[in-house]
């Protein structure tokens, strides 16, 4: 189902960047008996224009499958925009960064004067194809370095023209056919109305990185679709769905997304090459072989102790669970059951979840995620939960299943804002008690006056405070920094700044990892931390953040660790299944005066 988002900030901390094997074996050939099953190809560079050019709007791409498939350049908006000139231009970029080959960079833009993108030919015999035995479809290109959400979210790679209602297809969502496009949060969406359903099936991929090349493929062996992103299949497979539904008349469109049967976000990036067979192609087969992401982010298998001294104590952060209550809830009980199996030998004093509990407002995820956290309440096991946008909806589910009621037995727990949201808890360990304070990002100016009664009236217990928006991490000059959201700028003002107890933010919602220290008006550290790996393969494979305090050497160690990786049997590990990640942002440690810092006379 399509889905409009808010934008989420995009780190490039924590993530997973594509990088290719040996071009060489990444060839284009494919063998004789099997070209019978390309249906179409089309090659975005020069050797492949039929006819025509882009500076008099009238190109033609031939249909390199000799299947009579071409394209056509289509012009929509004003037609004597000066800007029409660079919407369409040839490149030199391509995917292997070999010489002699481009592409067609596209620099579309929402709400343009004018845009370009391209259609088959009214008779073209891919039109009236329906794919009931199977089919791969394979994109090559890149996103533009200026992805904006505002201007590119949704714009579409590959689109079938037409609606489902035009279908009789009246369940679920009526407005799209079938589009492989790129999302808000850009990620690869493909949906598609199938034949033997009466509704659309969905593929999703993890985020994809600003100018980095792509092989993507799209792949129906005649019962399930799954979506390959240079050789990653993290969302796994879709229910059974047999072909591609087709209206008369109606043709694709490539470059251009369709909503209510018009066109509706134009494409920016680079696209080198389409190709699509009427069969399931191995990977062999494809346009590109042994596409691998590496993650550049070091990572280990190798044992590393939770505790170092045995009178230290850690805190524990879930980041956002979302694609496990969505997709993956073996993870998400993996982590859970960890938790409670090594809460007081690795003295785990406080778990708290960062939000985005859920992906969406679907009972199966509420159930997902209740199942999982329910494992700590067998166990006794303290937790507290904030709330994220994918949280809210109609009838408040999260009240429903996180509720103050939830807590009410729960002696860390202490009080709940006005909103129902925000909440508070207090709890021993070490020389202190500690405040975990809740702050709701929905509700934030809602429960403003509630926190900052709860802080004046425990202004001598440390606190720290979670929310799922407070910082994010951008580019300055080629270099991630950690920057202030707008929720976070108002925490900090208000909540913050002029209360000295307050040492530590914790939040996720912005997909990466990364922390800075911020001085507060007494002149003391504050602490702040992003942890978010939902845009990883797996939706964030299991990691999550162990915080160690050591009272006796001033010190906290900081530590990303995975249960879910941990229990895996080596043979169905991957070559970016880590237990540990080490990176700075990751593995680190920070000098932290107790006695002085938590001296609050």
């Amino acid at each position: 189902m399509r889905m409009k988002k808010a934008m989420i900030g995009l780190s490039l901390l924590c993530m997973i960047f594509p990088v290719f094997a040996n071009p060489a074996a990444a060839s284009n050939f494919v063998a004789e008996k099997d070209r019978r099953n390309i249906v179409a190809d089309w090659k975005f560079s020069k050797q492949h224009v039929k006819s025509g050019s882009i500076d008099k709007g009238n190109l033609i791409i031939e249909d390199a499958s000799k299947q009579g498939n071409d394209l056509e350049l289509i012009t929509i908006g004003d037609q004597a925009s000066p800007e029409l000139k660079n919407i369409i231009k040839w490149s030199e970029e391509d995917y292997h960064n070999q010489e002699k080959v481009d592409s067609l960079q596209f620099a579309n833009y929402k709400n343009a004067p004018s845009g370009r993108y391209f259609k088959t030919m009214k008779d073209a015999p891919i039109n009236k194809e329906q794919f009931d035995k199977g089919f791969t479809i394979e994109a090559v290109f890149k996103l533009p370095n200026n992805f904006d959400d505002r201007l590119h979210s949704w714009m579409g790679i590959l689109t079938r023209q037409g609606r489902a209602a035009d279908l009789n297809k009246m369940e679920g969502e009526i407005e799209i056919l079938t589009t492989l496009s790129i999302s808000s949060l850009k990620e690869v969406q493909w949906t598609s109305h199938p034949s033997n359903l009466n509704y659309n099936v969905t593929n999703w991929s993890r985020y994809l990185n600003e100018e980095e090349w792509y092989h993507l493929a799209v792949v129906n062996d005649g019962k399930k679709t799954t979506l390959t992103v240079n050789g990653i299949s993290d969302y796994g497979k879709s229910e059974e769905v047999i072909g591609i539904s087709a209206i008369n008349n109606k043709g694709w469109n490539i470059g251009a997304s369709v909503w209510a049967n018009e066109i509706d976000t134009l494409f920016a990036g680079n696209i080198q090459e389409i190709r699509i067979a009427n069969k399931a192609l191995t990977e062999k087969e494809w346009l590109v072989q042994n596409a691998r992401d590496i993650h550049t982010v070091a990572g280990t298998n190798q044992y590393i102790p939770f505790l170092t001294n045995k009178n230290n104590y850690n805190f524990l952060f879930i980041p956002d669970t979302q694609r496990y209550s969505n997709l993956y809830p073996e993870i998400f009980n993996s982590q859970m059951r960890w938790i409670a199996k090594n809460s007081k030998k690795n003295h785990l004093l406080m778990n708290t979840f960062v939000g985005d509990i859920v992906d969406g407002n679907e009972e199966r995820q509420w159930q997902n995620s209740n199942a999982a956290i329910s494992i700590l309440d067998k166990k006794e096991v303290p937790y507290m939960i904030a709330a994220g946008n994918h949280d809210y909806a109609n009838g408040d589910p999260f009240l429903t299943y996180y509720g103050s009621e939830r807590f009410t037995n729960k002696k860390y727990y202490k009080g709940t804002s006005p909103s129902g949201y925000g909440s508070y808890a207090v709890v021993e360990a070490g020389k202190y008690e500690y405040l975990f304070l809740i702050v709701d990002m929905d509700n934030l100016q809602k429960d403003l006056q509630w926190s900052k009664g709860v802080l004046n009236q425990h202004k001598n217990k440390p606190t720290i405070i979670v929310s799922h928006d407070i910082i994010d991490i951008t580019l300055e000059n080629n270099k991630p920094i950690v920057v202030d959201s707008n929720n976070g700028r108002l925490i900090w003002d208000e909540l913050v700044y002029n209360h000295n107890q307050v040492f530590m933010t914790v939040n996720g919602h912005y997909n990466g990892a990364g922390h800075r220290v911020k001085q507060n008006a007494a002149g003391n550290e504050v602490i702040q931390m992003l942890v978010d790996y939902q845009g990883n393969y797996r939706g964030g494979n299991g990691w999550f953040r162990l915080v160690e305090f050591d009272e006796k050497k001033n010190k906290m160690f900081f530590r990303t660790f995975s249960p879910f990786v941990d229990e895996m049997p080596k043979k169905e590990k991957t070559y970016i299944d880590y237990k540990y990640l080490t990176d700075e942002n990751n593995l680190f440690e920070l000098d932290f005066q107790f006695k002085e810092r938590f001296n609050f006379k």
